[in-house]
């Protein structure tokens, strides 16, 4: 069986197809990323997509940065709203699996090998073993904030669909207090999401001028992380509290799952900030937490850097949705609401 696997932010949609029939499913030679911008709707980006490389998709899975209900998702930081039906019709088939886009992250912890993942921090990981009960945390900036979890259970995956980005944002600091005195005057109600992912680094830089009583220029995230490289100082104390700010909201999510073994940082902002989140704070936030400060200095913080890992997740789940006898049936699922399969 062939499926078309999918992997669609706010800014970028990635294809691949994945052969169920390999122990490794998805065909690494076969992914493409278009800008989501390109295209009217995700069926017309996925059906470019198999005319580019004249395939054909007997099922797909859909892994969408947004909440999955029911038959349909809406992209939280883009204007498509995907429907399983539309994408069937539009590929010929009725198989057609929803799911969110750090279900699949966390699916794609299990693929994962050494050189996949740098660690932040001192603690390293031993690596994913099936046979004993584990429980990780997913977290990742990029156009948005995404959250998950993994739950390893009797030598079965679970992965834990949530909207954690958009939960509110906890200052620990005198800095972050300022900080989100000014995001208030700006947004209101000011979750995680407003200061960790690619916009959000805009967001602290626009802040720590304001703060400071200086004029911001129209940066983007990558220009701010540039100059900062370079020695501007408005831009070092953006990313330094962007990193601080990652650190407290992944050890918060450590506490909220008792995710002791271990936090893996996703998203394709992370590659680009592995210097910084070594040295500007991010350890020390992620540690710092009061009464459980000593548990928290053994749970590893881990940066994925495997170029794909949204859509090896989503052909992980492939595998376990569409009963392949040479993978076996060994992921699961958990969501508050079905999903369209």
């Amino acid at each position: 069986m062939r499926v078309l696997v999918s992997d669609i932010g706010g800014t970028n949609a990635r294809f691949a197809m994945a052969e169920l029939a390999r122990s490794a499913p998805l065909l690494h030679d076969s992914v493409r990323e278009y800008p989501a911008a390109d295209f009217a709707t995700a069926a017309d980006a996925a059906r470019h997509f198999l005319d580019e490389l004249g395939e054909r998709a007997d099922a797909a899975v859909f892994a969408v940065a947004g909440r999955v209900r029911f038959e349909q998702a809406q992209i939280t930081n883009h204007p498509w709203q995907i429907r399983a039906p539309e994408i069937g019709a539009a590929l010929g088939t009725p198989r057609v699996a929803l799911i969110n886009d750090f279900a699949a992250q966390a699916m794609a912890i299990s693929r994962l090998h050494a050189n996949d993942v740098v660690a932040i921090g001192s603690v390293g990981w031993p690596g994913f073993d099936t046979s004993t009960t584990q429980t990780y945390a997913v977290i990742g900036p990029g156009t948005g904030l995404g959250v998950g979890g993994l739950l390893v259970r009797n030598g079965r995956c679970f992965a834990l669909e949530t909207e954690g980005g958009h939960a509110g944002f906890a200052p620990s600091r005198p800095q972050d207090l300022r900080t989100l005195e000014c995001l208030m005057r700006r947004y209101g109600r000011v979750s995680c999401e407003r200061l960790v992912s690619g916009p959000g680094l805009v967001n602290l830089y626009l802040s720590v001028c304001e703060v400071e009583g200086a004029t911001a220029e129209p940066l983007s995230p990558a220009q701010i992380n540039t100059r900062a490289a370079a020695g501007d100082t408005h831009c070092q104390q953006a990313v330094d509290l962007f990193c601080a700010a990652f650190g407290s909201m992944a050890g918060d999510l450590v506490l909220t799952l008792g995710a002791w073994d271990g936090v893996f940082l996703a998203g394709g902002v992370v590659p680009k900030l592995l210097d910084a989140l070594q040295t500007r704070g991010f350890r020390e936030a992620f540690e710092a937490k009061g009464r459980f400060s000593l548990a928290m200095a053994d749970v590893p913080s881990l940066a994925v850097v495997h170029a794909c890992a949204g859509l090896l997740g989503a052909a992980a789940y492939a595998a376990e949705t569409y009963d392949s006898p040479a993978i076996g049936s060994t992921f699961g699922r958990l969501a508050s609401e079905p999903t369209a399969l």
